[in-house]
């Protein structure tokens, strides 16, 4: 017999226990391009960020920020990421500039800033 908290895994998921690991390309990809490469295209705009499909994860992962002390993104660790800051608005509080991220746009809504956040802590793969 199955358990209360498995069944609403089962329903939540579809089965047991399964959750779908995020993608890069996948999941990510289209966020970056509609929502950032229009500011961050060739790499010399503000941040120095190339974010369009070819270039962004190279341009994030790994990298120093020309803003803050942390690394744009660092792989399995979001809260040490800068990118995770900007979106969030709370990039001030590491040591960084600017504004909030995407600039002169709403706010990334909260599943799309998770996405990110599931995709960081995984290792931030380009997948």
């Amino acid at each position: 017999m199955r358990s209360a908290l498995t069944v609403a895994l089962v329903l939540v998921t579809g089965t047991a226990g399964a959750t779908e690991a995020i993608s890069f390309k996948r999941d990510l990809v289209p966020v970056f391009r509609t929502q950032c490469a229009t500011c961050h295209l060739t790499g010399h705009e503000a941040g120095n960020m190339k974010l369009h499909p070819g270039a962004a994860h190279a341009s994030l992962v790994g990298v120093a920020s020309v803003e803050s002390p942390l690394l744009r993104v660092k792989p399995g660790a979001p809260s040490d990421s800068y990118l995770m800051h900007k979106l969030e608005g709370t990039h001030l509080d590491v040591g960084g500039s600017g504004d909030r991220m995407p600039f002169g746009q709403p706010q990334l809504d909260a599943a799309t800033r998770d996405k990110i956040r599931s995709w960081i802590a995984a290792g931030a793969e380009n997948n």
